[in-house]
């Protein structure tokens, strides 16, 4: 634009020289006339040049600074846009802050229960030791309103964890023996094995066990009592091999839990170096398991063949008597 206009300025100036050039004067003058148009002419487009470049570069500054703004501008709103949409996609945000937080009931009393195990030997099996647990997590006594089973949520709790304990050792040695690290047991010894490491676990709260065995006996904790109890012994026979489905499967149990009982009984009054009495009446026990497991497999094969036995010949007697014949 700038340009243009120094152009229409210059045709104006050349119009004018041409008006002194026509003029009828003489050559001295005419040439005098003519060199002053040409150097009025010069300083004139020399003025105007001068005057259009800082309009020019002031231009040319705008639009940079203009351009640059706006880039700015740009680059900050998309700045904002990805910031925006980053909190409010984020699935590494508060809500899974909110879910480390939140604790549930159920949680919260597991807490409670294992802090109180610490505070057995000296409360006992009662609800000071697990008033005890809470004030030790930094949580108030009145936490105790949360198990309306008193003590007994105390002791279930242990013999959870206890057989919690067992079924990993038994898992880790039945791994160890598929991959060949390890050979397997014989039944006896394997059985014998599993049960003298469930009664150890006894051992550091053995002087207020026979509270906790009190406790369980209440009418309304037996049902739980012997829903763990027979879970452990399932898991012993399981990892032992035993895959039964027939009535074996429930003899090797009822034998193996009655086995169990006794051994915690002797073991409560036991006072030989490391409970060595136990475990000898374990050792001599273990195998009367195992010979009365097979026994009962014995007697149901051997009915089984008598059965068999009796139908054969009951359909003997109907042949030779002719009442399967048909009519």
């Amino acid at each position: 634009m700038a340009a243009l206009l120094r152009g229409l300025r210059a045709g104006r100036l050349l119009r004018g020289l041409t008006s002194v050039v026509a003029a009828p004067t003489s050559t001295h003058a005419q040439g005098s006339s003519l060199r002053r148009g040409f150097h009025f002419a010069a300083l004139r487009l020399q003025d105007e040049s001068k005057f259009d470049k800082p309009s020019a570069s002031s231009s040319s500054s705008s639009s940079s600074s203009t351009t640059t703004n706006e880039h700015h501008q740009a680059h900050s709103a998309e700045q904002d846009t990805e910031a925006a949409s980053q909190q409010d996609f984020d699935p590494n945000g508060s809500d899974q802050e909110q879910d480390e937080d939140f604790e549930t009931e159920e949680q919260r009393q597991t807490r409670i229960l294992t802090a109180a195990m610490e505070f057995v030997p000296l409360h006992g099996w009662s609800m000071e030791a697990i008033a005890a647990g809470a004030e030790s997590l930094g949580l108030s006594s009145a936490s105790t309103g949360m198990f309306y089973n008193g003590a007994g949520d105390l002791v279930l709790h242990f013999i959870s964890q206890c057989n919690s304990k067992l079924t990993e050792i038994l898992a880790e040695q039945h791994n160890q023996v598929q991959l060949g690290q390890a050979e397997p047991k014989k039944t006896a010894d394997f059985l014998r094995d599993a049960v003298e490491t469930r009664l150890r676990m006894y051992i550091p709260y053995i002087e207020t066990w026979p509270q906790a065995m009190s406790i369980l006996l209440l009418p309304h904790n037996i049902p739980d009592s012997l829903k763990h109890l027979s879970s452990m012994v399932d898991d012993i026979w399981y990892y032992a091999g035993d895959r039964s489905t027939d009535m074996n499967w429930y003899t090797k149990r009822a034998v193996l839990t009655g086995l169990y009982n006794t051994t915690e009984l002797v073991m409560l009054q036991d006072s030989s170096p490391d409970f060595q009495d136990t475990w000898t009446f374990l050792d001599n026990r273990i195998q009367d398991v195992v010979n009365m497991a097979t026994t009962a497999k014995q007697m149901q094969s051997t009915g089984e063949a008598v059965a068999q036995g009796l139908m054969g010949a009951a359909v003997t007697l109907k042949n030779l008597t002719g009442l399967n014949q048909r009519r």
